[in-house]
């Protein structure tokens, strides 16, 4: 049993079928990639996972609780954090006043925006936001503007905001979109740097193959809302199966 295990989840829009009979385990303590062409149902497949969207059938069990149904911060409260393929960080505030709303939210045990002046006077709040910002390399940065930011650094403010709420699962959308191959090898040693600090497990959809077979452990490939294949990178990169999905390669060839 995996801390996740999705059983024969199905999800339609109208006529087109997202999800078909899928079924997923992930492994505590791994990094587990999910990859597809584009439609593949990444995407709502990790709409699924955080309780976004309620498939037409099946189950999706954390840790044995059922994710279906519940509100954003109880699916915080149950260990699991989400990062998008946008950084969602409040861009009117300085760092240091983005960390500490998460600290401050995991407390209060659901999201308030408070205002930033009673945040700011739980000093042990601010403390472990500083803590946080040093872990990232981020405490030089702790009283600038978020907006005035690089993505790279959006995105490293992002992951470590999630983390601020200890979670036991990390669900990653496509954390490098958009960003220059430097920020995106900066994102991979900062997720190494977290697994090798932390018991998480980690899944990530992506589609640059470079992040992909820098971190995962296991890779579950998808197509047309079907799991292809799962198994390790060094098996899945001369899957036939792989090929064909993404390369239009016949899989008997």
């Amino acid at each position: 049993m995996g801390i996740l295990e999705v059983k024969n989840v199905n999800k339609r829009f109208g006529g087109l079928q997202a999800l078909s009979d899928v079924n997923l385990s992930i492994a505590e303590n791994t990094v587990h990639a999910i990859i597809g062409p584009n439609g593949a149902g990444k995407s709502t497949l990790l709409n699924v996972l955080v309780g976004k969207l309620i498939p037409d059938t099946g189950s999706v069990m954390f840790d044995g609780q059922s994710v279906l149904g519940r509100k954003p911060y109880e699916i915080n409260q149950m260990g699991i954090s989400r990062v998008f393929q946008t950084p969602e960080i409040f861009s009117d505030l300085t760092v240091l006043e983005n960390m500490m709303i998460p600290i401050f939210a995991k407390r209060d045990g659901a999201f308030r925006m408070h205002a930033i002046e009673s945040v700011a006077n739980e000093r042990a709040v601010v403390e472990q936001a500083e803590h946080m910002l040093e872990s990232l390399n981020m405490a030089d940065q702790r009283h600038n503007h978020s907006a005035s930011m690089s993505r790279g650094n959006k995105r490293r403010l992002e992951i470590g905001m999630c983390l601020s709420q200890e979670p036991r699962l990390l669900l990653l959308d496509e954390p490098t979109a958009g960003m220059a191959r430097a920020d995106t090898n900066n994102t991979i040693d900062l997720l190494k740097q977290i697994k090798s600090e932390r018991d998480i497990t980690i899944a990530i959809i992506e589609h640059d193959m470079h992040v992909v077979f820098s971190l995962a452990e296991r890779i579950t490939v998808l197509a047309q809302g079907t799991p292809l294949v799962e198994d390790t990178p060094d098996n899945i990169k001369g899957h036939p199966k792989v090929r064909e999905a993404y390369l239009g390669e016949s899989a008997t060839a």
